[in-house]
């Protein structure tokens, strides 16, 4: 695939060398004429010098031929321009990087619709999500990105006292906002149907709103769950979501933060969080504020040094499970000696997401359920394609294809048997690996 990269910085870099092992074509546009310079003796890429906003340069770059087109420069705007510019000369895809959230922030304005690109990723985001993952249940996939960030995807184990086992899920009565999206079961994995019936120890996937999946869960597992203490470091972007993504739950969270007007901006938006004014690598601090007990400990701070830092410091204090953002590739045989249970790499995050996208036709990204043979897919809808043609009762998909959510206009909703799919809208599907060239059949449009 072609693939046009805008900015050569360190994330930049890494991407457009990654590709290159894959054996991508990567072109990639830099600012810095000595780092373009490096880039082209280093990497098997084409590097030109050149602002990844101005048109002239993107032409030269090629990106009205490009299969995808990546803006991570570190400028948020530059990003957004550079994409769209990208998009409306022609490149069939255009994913930018973006650090400020107000730009991530759909209830204010829609940037992406605007701008024309299809997704805005945050190396912050992606980096609080994986924590998250970890602090919830370690087999369990969150899947933020899908719909725009807007859908979510959940694993959790069918416990014995659950009011759910034997039931079939039609006689569930779930809210029409949730699926039941897959069923796993002595080492077998399949998409859900009305006839299911859920059995001890499954392990359901839950498709939906983050609150609404929450709310459900209560159905799978009666019983008291002990609260768990998590204490995070660092109230950065990274350490704001990852509070904000566990806020809610069944957690007694505290974030730990050293800038005083930091702390006023997340206690003001965070109304579950404990937020305490102080710095999380000093072992005096952590003994006072009682980290010790916590159940679960993730350094976020911004640097690699504070992280393994705070992480061995909680470790000695009796901290049960560590975990750190750790960035530099040379540290990755070192976290583990150390104590951390679980270091997360931001370029690796974003790695797997830029993998995620390299998809041709209608496909925009897939990202497969752990444990198993079933892939999340997001699949844009064109016009002529056999999905236009009928309500979904009506289209006679494959049995081992699930269409979860419809987005359409900017709203996610979980569809019903009588919906017809539009052109513009775009579907998260689960599909089993046997069944997706069937099912893609439905949404390639027919060549003249």
């Amino acid at each position: 695939m072609r693939i046009l990269t805008l900015g050569g910085g360190t994330v930049g870099t890494w991407i457009a060398d990654l590709l290159c092992r894959y054996r991508h074509s990567v072109t990639l546009v830099e600012s810095d004429p000595v780092q373009t310079r490096q880039i082209n003796e280093e990497l098997d890429v084409r590097a030109i010098t050149g602002s990844a906003a101005q048109s002239s340069v993107l032409f030269q770059a090629g990106a009205m031929d490009a299969d995808l087109c990546l803006a991570v420069t570190g400028n948020d705007e530059v990003n957004i321009v550079g994409a769209s510019i990208a998009k409306a000369m022609g490149a069939r895809r255009c994913i930018a990087r973006m650090y400020a959230p107000v730009f991530r922030d759909l209830s204010t304005f829609d940037y992406p619709r605007h701008f024309g690109i299809d997704r805005f990723l945050s190396l912050e985001q992606l980096s609080a999500t994986e924590l998250a993952r970890n602090i919830r249940n370690p087999g369990s996939v969150i899947v933020e990105n899908f719909a725009r960030g807007q859908l979510e995807v959940q694993e959790f184990v069918i416990e014995e006292q659950s009011p759910a086992v034997g039931v079939p899920l039609k006689q569930l009565g779930l809210p029409a906002s949730i699926r039941v999206g897959s069923i796993f079961r002595d080492g077998h994995m399949w998409i859900a149907g009305a006839e299911d019936e859920i059995q001890l120890a499954d392990r359901v996937t839950l498709i939906g709103r983050r609150e609404d999946i929450d709310d459900l869960k209560e159905r799978f597992q009666r019983g008291p769950v002990p609260k768990q203490n998590v204490v995070i470091a660092g109230g950065g972007e990274t350490g704001y979501h990852l509070a904000r993504t566990l806020e809610g739950e069944r957690f007694h969270i505290m974030l730990m933060e050293e800038s005083a007007q930091r702390c006023q901006f997340l206690a003001n938006n965070l109304q579950r969080v404990t937020v305490v004014n102080a710095d999380a690598t000093r072992r005096s601090v952590l003994e006072e504020e009682r980290v010790g007990n916590a159940d679960m400990f993730a350094a976020c701070t911004g640097d690699d040094e504070n992280n393994i830092m705070a992480g061995v410091e909680a470790r000695e204090i009796g901290a049960k499970k560590i975990m750190a953002i750790v960035g530099r590739p040379d540290y990755a045989n070192v976290v583990g000696k150390l104590g951390i249970d679980v270091a997360v790499s931001e370029r690796d995050v974003m790695a797997k997401q830029v993998l995620g996208f390299l998809n041709t036709g209608a496909i925009v990204s897939r990202t497969a359920l752990p444990g198993g043979n079933i892939g999340v897919y997001e699949i844009e809808i064109n016009s002529g394609c056999r999905a236009t043609e009928h309500v979904l009762a009506n289209l006679q998909l494959p049995s081992q294809c699930l269409i979860a959510a419809v987005l359409r206009e900017g709203y996610v909703r979980v569809p019903g048997a009588d919906d017809h799919l539009r052109p513009g809208d775009t579907v998260v599907a689960l599909i089993d690996e046997s069944a997706v060239e069937a099912t893609l059949q439905f949404f390639r449009t027919p060549t003249p």
